[in-house]
Parts: C-alpha cells; structure tokens; sequence
C-alpha cells in the first residue's frame, strides 16, 4: 500500500493517502503525558515550559496498545494541528483494527484518495484476520515543505516511525503470528501530505515512505 517517498509539492494540492502492506505505526516507550483512548495530551498555554522543550505524549489506543508520539519543542500552531492530525490516525487505524472494523474515526482526518487507502489498509489486517499488540512510536518530526496560503495552503510533514515493539496477531487466538513482518523489525521514515479541508482543518491527503537502506530513511535509526 505504502508507495516510494517523493517530496513534491504538487502532491499537497491533489494527492490521497496510501499506507502500504498491513503495516502499522511506531514503538517504545517513555514516561511521559499519556493520554486515554483518543484523548490529548498537549501542553497547555498555562505550561509554557513543557510547550517549549521537546515532550513525549502516549495514546492507549485499546488494551494493549498504544502509540507514543515524541512532540518537538515549540511547535507553532499549523505544526501543532498537523502533528494531532498524524497521532490520530495512527491511533485511529490501530483502533479500526483492534475493534474489527467497528471504529472507524481515523476516516475523520483523511481526504480525497486517502480515503480509499486508508479503508484499505485497515480492510488488510480485518480480511486476514489479524490484529496488533504493542507500542507504536512517532519521532523526529517535521514540517519539510509548505505551499500556498492561507486556505490554500499546504504542507508536508515527515515522521519516523517504529513499531519494533508492535506485533501481528491472529487475531482468532490473539497469539502472535509465527512469521512477524518487516515493519515489525526496522524503523522507516513516513511523509504526509496534508491540506486545509473545506471547515479549515488540515487533513492528509497522500503518504509517502521510505524503507532502509534508502538515505532518506537512515536519519530513522538511533
């Protein structure tokens, strides 16, 4: 599902989301703001500090299951909205998968194409009969790209991910399948490419990625 990583912009204007193969989103995990099931756990103007240093945010997606976001310091306020943007559709496809369909709120924060892809990749895991344990990791996020402006305005923004401690299950026994795919096993880098939809709210529109050995994906590994 997921296709080669291209920085272009005109992808921003038209394009529509395309996670690829059954994969999931990042890993490990820190102490730090967690949040309960799609809740959020931004710094508030009240806690300037926190809002001004690098922070680490956790979604429980569902038993089992979360995804932890590595906020960078100071984000403004565009950079804000898109990073929420990506956390809830990582969080929310995870919980379209551990909920057999029945939760389908990640569709919420896709447009155009993406919605195609992104119901795709969900019906995935659901027609095999699989399912996810572990936690999901965001990191090393930015903002590589801007266009136009205003309601027009677009932008790209790239992220690694790391789900090592993310695991396919069946999801009949809940036991882990006995052959674990690659995204379990190394980090990639992932690009969004979001625009403003017509209530003003950024949506993503396309996905992009990148595996190792590509360079783009090596600034993934630490």
């Amino acid at each position: 599902m997921r296709v080669v990583i291209a920085l272009v912009l005109a992808l921003v204007a038209s394009a529509g989301c395309a996670p690829s193969e059954a994969e999931p989103f990042t890993p490990s995990d820190l102490p730090a703001g967690t949040s309960p099931q799609g809740a959020s756990a931004l710094p508030s103007p009240a806690d300037p500090a926190r809002a001004a240093a690098p922070w680490v945010e956790t979604v429980r997606v569902a038993p089992g299951v979360r995804v932890v976001v590595e906020w960078p310091a100071a984000p403004d306020a565009d950079t804000t909205a898109m990073i929420k943007v990506l956390r809830d559709y990582f969080a929310g496809a995870f919980r379209a998968v551990t909920s057999e369909g029945r939760d389908t709120g990640y569709l919420d924060v896709v447009e155009q194409d993406a919605v195609g892809d992104a119901s795709s990749w969900v019906r995935a895991f659901l027609d095999r009969r699989r399912s996810v344990r572990g936690t999901a990791r965001l990191y090393a996020l930015n903002v590589s790209a801007v266009s136009g402006s205003g309601d027009d305005r677009g932008a790209q923004l790239d992220v690694c991910v790391d789900e090592s401690r993310m695991r396919l299950l069946d999801a009949s026994t809940g036991k882990p399948v006995a052959r674990q795919p690659e995204w379990t096993r190394k980090p990639f880098l992932q690009a969004a490419a979001m625009g403003r939809g017509d209530d003003g709210g950024w949506r993503i529109r396309l996905f992009r990625h990148a595996k190792l050995p590509d360079e783009r994906a090596k600034g993934c590994l630490r």
